[in-house]
């Protein structure tokens, strides 16, 4: 009864009371008096309550400046209550059971929220100053109705009745929690209040300091129960309204005074919940896109999928560019994100049905992960050194490799990273694993692309990883993708930036090149930039190698021509150091590789500059060290097309002329001074050589040689060097079969000669020591059998008789079976090229007396002992259908396998050659014929010529045992040590001559 009546006399109070401002005020003290704390949750308290909230809700609209007290104290007295009898009410079944109460209290619950959001409105608009009782009573206000309404979210779904009408009403609340702050803290002068602070004094104001420390705890308060509220919106469920108001209110809110802020609130927390949120909506999305079955995924539905990771993104951002000292603790869980982020779009890109995924990851997620990443690497207050670690620790150079049996795993590409393994890499595990490493490369093209807004020191500090990135190339895994995939790139700027499919090694380059203009204007990072191009000439590895020169070519192309000159002074001056004449004619000597990079880049360089290095260099032969330059520029392809008219027109005639006036003197005896060790004033067989290289390279036309008085004795020049190979003593024989392959090639360019007489005689010359069988042929003549596939190739163009007495159709046969029969995989290629270009075209019929019975294409792949003719006529008919097969840009598994396979051979070898002692050019040459024959002779103890004669024989008999190995992996391997033997003995036995 005494419920009944409190309410009807505040129903009356209400209805009768006056607007003066004491009838108000009483009344307020009334209500606030009246509100029933006690625990009884009948009916009748809440429709007391109830009332209470009614009758003040009509004065509130109006006006609360005069009595905000009582305005407040009921608010949070309504609070307090609700939030208590809602946790004691989802307890009791029985007080559920009974729907009047539950309707009531349900009812009282919406005009308790309804309530406190019109009040803190009111403050909103109308801040005042009143007295610390006043700011506390605010303060409580605040706390009571944010805790209730967070306990009210929290418990939503006990309450589905209502739940979407609370859901409404409390996302008022939390909106005008944040205006509030908002509105106080404008109005509030935070520099003398961090003064005041920091100094640890008293302000003069005691009524400001205390005004801002209120609304410090108002604020820190209103974030946190945000913060909570975000984690839990975060869950899933209907609660997108709420997961939107609150993240955007925390991250208004600690923009607001962050110096102050940041001392009440660890932001780095709160950045961090942001990056894990992240993380785990991406692995649901991502397991949700791989477990589709369409075979067509939409981008629109993959940017859907990927909304809630962007929205947490976006607000790390803002909060990190604002806290960058707080976000750089957490740098480690950052990049893992950013990682993460990249290695996905790399992932999906592998898979056609997941390429919409892959382009939305690009387009849609990327560009705010980097942007988090960039807030760290390109912030003011982060020192260099902080950011220098971030980068030593992103990329550091040593990687650890998982154990994964390459040889026995067929299916490796699809196995050696899955969905799951990406995400459970640890933080601390990033630098070690090369889990993540294809999305490291992608970070690090990022930071090259960007590097033109980034700071010094950071364009500086990604100039000193270069080394590190080709680093991870050479990881298998990594160059399988560079060589064979193809990946999404963000293209354009502006409102609609779109997505372009290209290589992985075209975005490599791309993004290094712009990091070479950038760094080409400050001083320091252009000085590490040279530094590396210069170190990685000689990288080990091919594809560091490319991309190396690839950089040369791009500043011989576009830097100015004093800078281009300097290049090439220093080039040449190198290319000096290490001259020397048995360097110039093996494949991967120094000199070679030197030679072949200059030639390389003079390719990229102007017609005047070429020009002035042809004229200076290749003119001039007068002198061993010129010589030796001359022949190493012209077998790695000096670029005779980019000379000028006149001055290739001269060059071409110079190495014709050359050519035919040492046949004339040497067709009918070979008379050469070859000898290991000589330093005569010129090479021998340079003029061939000169020629050789030159047609190899497409420099010379076949019509600059046609001279009917002179080539035809080009045919008894080759006689006179197969008989000089055949009377040759073993020391020179190399030199011999060196000679042999040149001239081959020179014939194989001219066609008119095929079908002479003497033609023949060389067809059956040749027989005679390719076809012998000797381990003598094998070993000596093994350089050759390229030379001799072309040449080979070239008998499609003459009349052949056939017949079982044609010695002519005899030597072909066997001739051919030489080169069928080499299990070599380079070999193969060769060797099928040539037969299939002359089955093309030759008018022979009986072409399986070509092909032997064990040709290395008929044997069975898996255990390489059965042979099978039909075997090797499918790989034949593949060849020759392989310029109409599908020109398909995804590369399979088996290819990517493939590719793994091949990358870690290349490592291997890789670390191999890095092991292998280098002589300098100083210690192995002299720099003048002069000097080398002035040179005084001195005897060496006879242990060490002892020594090397058993080098020399052991390397011999390894060379003719590998010839016969059946393993075509072991041959590759062993074949490379024993070159790179040989490298260094010859280079000790120049020693020995001129000592």
């Amino acid at each position: 009864m005494i419920l009944e009546s409190r309410t009807a006399l505040i129903s009356q109070l209400g209805d009768s009371c006056q607007s003066e401002t004491s009838d108000q005020t009483l009344l307020f003290e009334y209500l606030v008096t009246f509100w029933n704390d006690s625990p009884c949750l009948g009916a009748s308290q809440c429709m007391l309550n109830k009332v209470i909230l009614h009758v003040a809700a009509k004065y509130l609209e109006s006006d609360m400046s005069d009595c905000p007290r009582q305005f407040l104290i009921l608010g949070m007295k309504a609070s307090v209550w609700c939030q208590k009898h809602l946790l004691v009410t989802l307890e009791s079944s029985d007080e559920l059971q009974d729907e009047n109460h539950s309707s009531l209290f349900f009812q009282l619950i919406l005009d308790s929220l309804s309530f406190s959001s019109t009040t803190i409105s009111l403050l909103t608009r109308s801040p005042f100053r009143g007295d610390k009782a006043v700011m506390l009573i605010v303060e409580n206000f605040v706390v009571e109705l944010l805790s209730f309404t967070k306990t009210i979210i929290l418990e939503i779904k006990k309450i589905h009745s209502i739940a979407s009408e609370v859901l409404k009403v409390a996302q008022v609340v939390l909106d005008a929690a944040i205006k509030l702050c908002r509105a106080y803290s404008q109005a509030t002068k935070w520099d003398c209040y961090e003064i005041n602070v920091d100094r640890n004094e008293g302000s003069k104001d005691d009524k400001m300091m205390d005004y801002c420390s209120h609304i410090i705890s108002i604020t820190v308060c209103t974030i946190e129960n945000l913060y909570e509220l975000g984690i839990f919106a975060a869950s899933g469920g209907s609660l997108a309204s709420v997961l939107n108001v609150s993240w955007k209110g925390v991250v208004s809110l600690l923009q607001l005074g962050k110096g102050v802020l940041a001392e009440k609130i660890v932001v780095g927390n709160i950045i961090l919940t942001l990056v894990s949120l992240a993380i785990e909506s991406l692995k649901c999305a991502s397991q949700a896109l791989s477990a589709t079955l369409q075979e067509t995924l939409a981008i629109s539905e993959a940017k859907r999928t990927f909304l809630p990771i962007k929205f947490y993104l976006i607000n790390a951002v803002r909060i990190s560019s604002e806290f960058p000292c707080e976000a750089i603790n957490i740098h480690k869980e950052i990049t893992r994100c950013v990682l993460l982020i990249s290695s996905l779009g790399i992932y999906f890109s592998k898979d056609t049905h997941l390429r919409a995924a892959s382009e939305a990851l690009v387009e849609f997620l990327e560009p705010t992960s980097f942007l988090l990443l960039h807030t760290l690497l390109n912030s003011a207050e982060i020192k260099p050194e902080s950011k220098f670690l971030i980068m030593d620790w992103l990329f550091k150079d040593e990687i650890e490799s998982d154990s994964i049996d390459l040889e026995n795993n067929v299916n490796t590409a699809a196995k050696s990273t899955s969905l799951d393994s990406l995400f459970t890499v640890d933080s601390d595990a990033i630098p070690r694993t090369k889990t993540l490493m294809l999305g490291r490369v992608i970070v690090f093209l990022y930071l090259l692309k960007t590097s033109t807004v980034l700071r010094e020191e950071m364009v500086l500090g990604i100039s000193r990883k270069l080394e590190c990135l080709l680093n991870i190339l050479m990881h298998e895994e990594v160059y399988s993708s560079i060589l064979g995939l193809q990946i999404p790139v963000l293209c354009g700027f502006g409102a609609n930036p779109g997505v372009v499919w290209q290589s992985m090694l075209s975005s490599v380059l791309h993004a290094l090149k712009t990091f070479i203009i950038v760094s080409s204007s400050l001083d320091p990072a252009w000085m590490e930039v040279e530094t590396f191009l210069y170190e990685n000439l000689f990288h080990p590895h091919f594809l560091c190698v490319e991309i190396v020169t690839e950089l040369w070519g791009f500043i011989m192309r576009h830097a100015e021509t004093d800078m281009v000159n300097c290049i090439l002074n220093r080039l040449f001056l190198f290319l000096k150091m290490i001259a020397s004449s048995e360097p110039a004619l093996t494949p991967n000597s120094a000199l070679r590789k030197m030679s072949r990079s200059i030639c390389v880049l003079l390719t990229y360089a102007p017609v005047a500059i070429v020009d002035h290095v042809s004229t200076s260099i290749l003119s001039d032969n007068s002198t061993f060290l010129s010589s030796v330059i001359y022949l190493a520029l012209l077998m790695e392809g000096f670029p005779l097309d980019s000379l000028s008219d006149n001055i290739k027109s001269l060059a071409t005639q110079k190495i014709v002329t050359a050519f035919y006036g040492f046949m004339e003197t040497n067709s009918s005896e070979l008379a050469l001074n070859i000898s290991p060790g000589s330093c005569s004033s010129s090479l021998p067989g340079l003029p061939v050589y000169a020629l050789s290289s030159a047609l190899r390279c497409c420099h010379i036309k076949n019509s600059d040689l046609i001279d009917e008085k002179k080539t035809l004795k080009v045919l008894k020049f080759m006689l006179s060097v197969i008989h000089g190979y055949k009377s040759a003593i073993d020391a020179v024989k190399d030199h011999y079969a060196r000679l042999l392959g040149m001239t081959l090639d020179i014939i194989s360019n001219m066609k008119h000669l095929f079908g002479s007489d003497e033609f023949a005689k060389v067809i059956l010359e040749l027989h005679t020591i390719f076809a012998s069988g000797s381990a003598d042929a094998d070993s000596f003549l093994y350089q050759c059998k390229p030379s001799l596939a072309s040449f080979m190739a070239g008998l499609s163009h003459m009349e052949i008789a056939e017949g079982e007495g044609s010695a002519l159709c005899s030597a072909i046969w066997e001739l051919y079976h030489v080169l069928l029969r080499e299990r070599h995989w380079a070999f193969i290629h060769l060797a099928i090229a040539s037969f299939g270009y002359f089955a093309a075209r030759t008018s022979c019929t009986q072409l399986w007396r070509f092909v032997p019975h064990d040709a290395a294409l008929s044997y069975n792949t898996d255990t390489g002992n059965e042979t099978n003719e039909d075997r090797f006529m499918s790989e034949l008919k593949g060849f020759l259908e392989k310029e109409v097969a599908l020109n398909e840009v995804t590369p399979s598994e088996e290819q990517l396998s493939l590719l793994d396979k091949e990358g870690i051979t290349l490592k291997k070898l890789s670390k191999l050659l890095n092991t292998i002692p280098q002589v300098s050019g100083s210690e192995t040459m002299e720099m003048n014929a002069e000097s080398c024959v002035n040179k005084k002779k001195r005897k060496l103890p006879d242990g060490i010529c002892e020594g090397m004669e058993l080098l020399q024989s052991g390397l011999k008999v390894m060379r003719n045992a590998l010839c016969q190995a059946d393993s075509v992996g072991l041959r590759d391997e062993i074949s490379t040590q024993i070159s790179c033997l040989e490298d260094v003995i010859s280079r000790l036995m120049v020693l020995s001559d001129n000592v």
